[in-house]
């Protein structure tokens, strides 16, 4: 099980929809999530290290990433986040 990140094309943006999916904001915490459901997302601000099965993976503004389903994971916001968010197949 592994997080998907890559950087999108502002076409690929578009393609996706992803102006259109609704938006998630927290400030600087730590906190454990659980993926019940696979989730998509697209930060618009912010910074977040995710640590999972020993491994760290570090998410920041413009990063397209892709949490799989059965995902446990512990979030580390470093700088408040904003992102938009789908849990919808595409």
């Amino acid at each position: 099980m592994e997080i998907k990140t890559e950087k999108l094309t502002e076409k690929q943006i578009k393609e996706l929809n992803i102006k259109s999916w609704p938006v998630w904001e927290k400030e600087e915490s730590k906190f454990n999530w659980f993926y019940d459901q696979e989730e998509r997302c697209y930060f618009l601000e912010g910074e977040v290290e995710i640590t999972f099965n020993g491994k760290k993976t570090k998410i920041k503004k413009g990063d397209y990433v892709v949490f799989p389903k059965g995902l446990s994971c512990e979030w580390n916001i470093l700088k408040k986040v904003k992102k938009h968010y789908s849990f919808k197949p595409l």
